[in-house]
């Protein structure tokens, strides 16, 4: 046997080395896969938002007209009562983001009456258990914020919150 013929002869599979170097390689792309196809899950869920509180509004301005122009009355953690035939086909009230809830306010507060459709992230009396966007602008929300689209009046993140509170309005100036 010549001494190239040892050194330079066909080998059969991988080394150990080439397969961890391929593995690395792999695992480097899904990581930025996964980061990307995340935002684009956010950008979607909040597009959905948007869209689907604008339809909800829209429901309840003909409910509206429909009752000689008194609003619904105030529903935890749901959209108000007899709208759904104002509706398209939906989850309703299951909002976009998991574990958020659509919620109606018709609340006054010091003196002065709101109404607007909102989405909560937390389960009533359960702090601990907020899922809350990962947006920038949700990045000061706490149990009492949520995402909203004004309807009248000086709406706000929560009732029993100033209108400063966190939260994001969908219509607000």
């Amino acid at each position: 046997m010549r001494f190239t013929d040892k050194f330079f002869r066909r080998r059969e599979g991988f080394t150990l080395i080439e397969l961890l170097i391929v593995i690395a390689i792999l695992g480097i792309l899904y990581s930025f896969a996964f980061s990307y196809l995340t935002g684009f899950m956010e950008d979607a869920r909040f597009a959905r938002a948007k869209a689907e509180l604008s339809q909800v509004a829209k429901a309840t301005q003909q409910w509206v007209i429909a009752h000689g122009g008194v609003w619904p009355d105030d529903v935890d953690r749901a959209i108000p009562p007899g709208i759904q035939e104002y509706l398209g086909p939906g989850e309703w009230p299951e909002a976009p983001w998991e574990g958020s809830v659509y919620d109606w306010d018709n609340a006054t507060v010091g003196g002065e009456t709101y109404y607007q459709i909102s989405i909560r992230f937390c389960p009533l009396g359960q702090p601990s258990q907020c899922n809350f966007p990962d947006q920038d602008w949700a990045d000061d929300f706490d149990y009492y914020s949520s995402v909203y689209f004004c309807m009248g009046g000086p709406c706000r993140a929560h009732p029993n919150k100033p209108v400063s509170h966190p939260g994001y309005c969908l219509n607000c100036q």
